[in-house]
């Protein structure tokens, strides 16, 4: 299969010299499939993993839709709003926007909980194009008017599947309602469930379907393997996998926030260089535990799946499930995080009889057997059956209104 080069994208040569400066020529197949729908002004439901060049797939076409208008955009109400579960994503997307638009004339600001809101809206104030904002804290800066989105022309919905799973589908329905109705919406989702598709059938007008790397191809390119243990023994059994010497970069997956950090504590007292990154962190500490992983001091990263999504770390070796995952999805969501650009990679998963369940409906969604390491210290007694996985629970959506709307992100060099 031929390569789409970034210049073949027709994107203006500003944005293009600060996309080599990054060391980047050809796209990803996310890249080459949505950014053209983009530039056209549709509407884009894209089906794709972090770690696939997915943020450069709409910041890219937003700044060139931006910087190539021949009006001038002051005083400057946000034009473009990115909408994301979690402060670190908001963050590496905010800095997408940093890097990539160095040189051109567009001001984008990032606004989330856990720090002073003062200067965020110090720089509300000043005026921007770009606002890359978490749920909560962007319904108080609209409760508190430091915020107008009736000049928002694109709406990006970045990482749905997370966004309900964390309980913010309210929150996101409530800021929807802020925006005009004539706008360009995007929507990017790892997993696409009857009510993720059904929700997006809500705000996006015909949209363009683009999708990227089934499960099937991350799971291919990862080792797997499941350990049978007592839930007590668990944290022995980490100690006892940590041991090896491969392991370089290890992300621990807990069920719970409480969890995480029980298990770092332990890991701590064996003198094992750990840190934790979940909800109930503070922003500082959060940052300080990822730059520690990402530079090698730390060596595991503990981390839950809401607080592990928009992780962006390259060189992890082994991701371990300390605690399976109740959703499927996220089980292939977490090992893709060991076989990033093509990587081969490790995933060991800890498996106690309560979590049997989970395995079965695991084994399901990856389409094959995942193989049990029989021979290690702490092998349970109980007897694993294979057998055929839970159905999803279902959920109801609204139902979509109608609307008209025109084009958006329309190249400058076609206007």
């Amino acid at each position: 299969m031929d390569k789409t080069t970034f210049s073949q994208l027709r994107l203006m040569e500003p944005i293009l010299r600060a996309v080599r400066e990054q060391g980047y020529e050809n796209t990803t197949p996310i890249q080459a499939q949505a950014i053209p729908h983009l530039r056209k002004g549709r509407d884009l439901l894209g089906i794709a993993q972090t770690g696939t060049g997915k943020t450069a797939a709409f910041a890219l076409p937003i700044l060139d839709y931006l910087a190539g208008g021949p009006e001038p955009r002051r005083p400057r109400r946000p034009s473009v709003l990115v909408l994301t579960p979690t402060r670190e994503l908001a963050s590496q997307i905010a800095e997408s926007f940093r890097v990539y638009g160095r040189y051109v004339d567009v001001r984008h600001m990032v606004a989330f909980g856990g720090v002073g809101q003062a200067p965020q809206v110090r720089a509300l104030r000043r005026g921007v194009d770009v606002l890359v904002a978490t749920p909560g804290r962007l319904i108080d800066l609209i409760e508190q008017r430091h915020v107008d989105l009736g000049s928002i022309e694109v709406f990006v919905l970045d990482e749905a599947d997370r966004m309900l799973d964390m309980g913010f589908i309210h929150a996101v329905r409530k800021i929807i309602a802020e925006l005009p109705r004539d706008r360009q919406s995007v929507m990017f989702s790892a997993t696409m469930p009857k009510d993720i598709a059904e929700f997006a059938n809500t705000i996006l007008y015909k949209p363009q379907r683009v999708e990227v790397a089934p499960p099937a191809t991350t799971v291919e390119r990862v080792d797997q393997s499941v350990l049978m243990v007592d839930k007590a023994d668990k944290r022995a059994l980490l100690c006892e996998v940590l041991r090896d010497s491969s392991i370089e970069r290890a992300l621990v997956f807990t069920r719970t926030k409480h969890g995480a950090d029980r298990v770092v504590k332990h890991l701590r007292r064996i003198g094992e260089d750990a840190d934790a990154i979940h909800g109930n962190k503070a922003q500082g500490a959060r940052e300080r535990a990822l730059d520690g992983f990402r530079t090698g001091r730390v060596r595991v990263l503990v981390a839950t799946d809401i607080a592990a999504r928009g992780i962006d770390v390259r060189d992890v070796t082994h991701v371990i499930n300390f605690d399976l995952p109740n959703v499927a999805e996220n089980y292939v969501h977490r090992i893709g995080r060991t076989a990033r650009a093509g990587r081969s990679g490790t995933a060991i998963s800890f498996c106690d009889v309560s979590e049997h369940g989970y395995l079965r409906d695991i084994e399901k969604a990856v389409r094959c057997e995942v193989p049990i390491v029989e021979n290690h210290p702490f092998r349970s007694k109980t007897q694993y059956t294979r057998m055929a996985a839970r159905s999803p629970a279902k959920r109801k959506a609204s139902k979509r209104p109608s609307r008209k709307r025109r084009p958006r992100l329309t190249s400058a060099s076609s206007r």
